[in-house]
């Protein structure tokens, strides 16, 4: 049977609406899935989300995490910039195409799988 974090929250979910208690839950889950099982701390946290009327079985964003700019659309645009100057900078990328830093990074060298292709950046802020 495939272990997911859903799969978690669902099995928690089922067995508090039927009162077995957060350590009973977490006993149960450690048998069924061994190390791959939530900490006794996340059991109580899920339930406690449960009997406060939480119905979703995902998490919900938190704030401040980030919104995902990593789209077909903006990873065109990069590649579109860094085929025409390969000398360009992750920082003039992300002003550029205003997202953070972090998302033009990623895009770059986790998306498109480009080399480091300038070290201006690191350079001018050293």
């Amino acid at each position: 049977m495939q272990h997911t974090p859903q799969k978690n929250s669902v099995v928690i979910h089922f067995l508090s609406n039927e009162g077995v208690k957060p350590i009973e839950i977490h006993r149960r889950m450690k048998v069924q899935y061994g190390d791959a099982c939530l900490s006794l701390q996340q059991v109580y946290e899920w339930t406690r989300k449960f009997m406060n009327g939480i119905t979703s079985v995902t998490d919900s964003p938190r704030p401040g995490q980030a919104h995902s700019v990593v789209t077909p659309e903006a990873t065109a645009a990069v590649e579109a910039i860094v085929t025409e100057n390969r000398h360009v900078t992750v920082n003039e990328i992300a002003t550029y195409l205003d997202m953070s830093h972090g998302s033009a990074h990623h895009i770059i060298h986790n998306v498109l799988q480009y080399p480091l292709f300038s070290i201006n950046y690191e350079i001018k802020n050293i």
